[in-house]
């Protein structure tokens, strides 16, 4: 397990440039050397389709790696967890060595588009990424040793809870970027509620699962 986990966690590295390199590319045809904020409205009009399509099929990518690593439910989505954590994190560093952005942590950033625009600092992606990473590991390697990891009814519903929330705090200052306005301040309260939540179920369901 701890080959395979290495072995993935490679892929995501790969992937990750290869998802930056395509960002470097349409900020080069599209003159934007910055990302900086506020957007200029319709900057995404002439490639939106595209780009909704390509989140999508990275999401496609990521989950059919996890599911071709094993046949286990619980490990295939452990190993997502962590292949998705592994590369959300070194987009970032890619994009760091390419064009020297983010300049720092708190820079905000163009997360997601799907369905609406996801806005943040880059600091919460990065978080949530870290979580992801190491409660994905810690499932995988219990199961590979013969040990168990359940949720049950109430820990998935906390946890939908808790992405939802996290969800949420990202899409809060979203139309505010859509229109091309300056996003208002992080609801970095929403965030860190979510945040709890989900590593406080994922302790509990830990425990209870042993």
């Amino acid at each position: 397990m701890k080959g395979k986990l290495t072995a993935l966690a490679v892929w995501a590295v790969a992937f990750a440039f290869v998802e930056a390199a395509v960002v470097v590319y349409l900020r080069k045809l599209f003159s934007l050397e910055g990302f900086e904020f506020p957007l200029a409205p319709g900057v995404f009009d002439p490639v939106l389709p595209m780009e909704i399509a390509r989140e999508a099929a990275t999401i496609v990518m990521l989950v059919a790696a996890a599911w071709a690593a094993d046949r286990r439910g619980w490990v295939r989505f452990a190993l997502f967890m962590l292949i998705f954590g592994v590369w959300d994190i070194f987009y970032y560093v890619w994009l760091w060595r390419a064009l020297g952005w983010p300049a720092s942590l708190a820079d905000l950033d163009v997360l997601f588009l799907i369905p609406v625009m996801w806005v943040g600092p880059v600091w919460a992606p990065c978080l949530v990424s870290a979580g992801l990473i190491g409660a994905g590991a810690a499932i995988a390697l219990r199961i590979e040793a013969g040990g168990r990891y359940a949720l049950g009814g109430r820990g998935w519903t906390l946890e939908i809870l808790a992405g939802l929330l996290i969800i949420l705090s990202f899409t809060w200052r979203g139309p505010e970027a859509a229109r091309g306005e300056m996003p208002g301040p992080f609801p970095w309260p929403l965030f860190a509620l979510g945040m709890i939540l989900g590593l406080g179920t994922f302790a509990w369901a830990w425990r209870r699962s042993r």
